[in-house]
């Protein structure tokens, strides 16, 4: 009688642990599998994610042509909010970004707070930068983005009304004239970005471009897809 009970016993137990260990590996399975589709839909969704690149202080002679040439070779248009001062002795950078597909639009003169200037300086200060652009593309501006993203009424009354431009700001600030190393900068992105909006870079610093790269790389590989600041505008 014990020994029929023990064998009982036993046989329970070892239903038991079959039944846990099996328990163990369906949650496993299932826990890889979600895992795994989750993976996918976040490679494959059907949801369109869109983002765009943009640089100021440009263009730069040491740099700006090696960006063009990598976003050329990605097949990536970008958006460049150009200082007058720095377009003398550069015109072909700028024609080579307009023959690329790219926006270019105005940061003024040189990298001054507009919005604490008097509104005709300001006018007066983006007006010669776009005319320097015009001049090199034959095309007038539509787009500009204020120094330090500084803006306020007078700059809207000011430009927006009698210049007819869109402002353009930012909703990434990649801090890349700040971290001068591509890691942060790349890590910094990622972890801000979200479908729709604007990235902040500048074209001035070897770690910016490098950044750039690699930044498009990453954001490719998760359904991205660059455009213009103007395709992002529109609604």
């Amino acid at each position: 009688m014990r020994h029929g009970t023990s064998l009982a016993l036993l046989l329970m137990i070892g239903l038991f642990d079959m039944a846990i260990l099996g328990i163990l590996i369906l949650y496993l399975t299932v826990g890889v599998e979600v895992t795994a589709m989750g993976q996918w839909k976040e490679l494959h969704s059907d949801d369109p994610k869109y983002v765009a690149l943009t640089f100021d202080d440009g263009p730069n002679r040491e740099y700006t042509k090696v960006l063009l040439d990598g976003l050329k070779e990605r097949n990536v248009k970008a958006s460049f909010f150009l200082l007058g001062k720095c377009i003398p002795g550069n015109e072909e950078l700028v024609k080579l970004m307009d023959r690329d597909g790219h926006l270019i639009g105005v940061h003024g003169m040189d990298h001054r707070d507009l919005a604490k200037e008097k509104p005709e300086y300001a006018v007066k200060q983006i007006a010669e930068a776009g005319e320097m652009i015009r001049e090199v593309t034959g095309k007038e501006p539509d787009y500009m983005r204020p120094p330090y993203g500084s803006w306020n009424e007078n700059l809207e009354e000011a430009v927006g009304k009698e210049l007819l431009l869109v402002p353009v700001f930012w909703d990434v600030d990649s801090l890349d004239w700040k971290l001068q190393d591509s890691g942060k900068i790349v890590k910094k992105v990622l972890k801000d970005v979200e479908n729709g909006e604007i990235i902040l870079l500048h074209d001035e610093f070897a770690a910016s471009v490098e950044a750039a790269f690699q930044i498009i790389d990453k954001l490719r590989a998760k359904g991205y897809t660059f455009v213009t600041v103007d395709e992002l505008m529109v609604d």
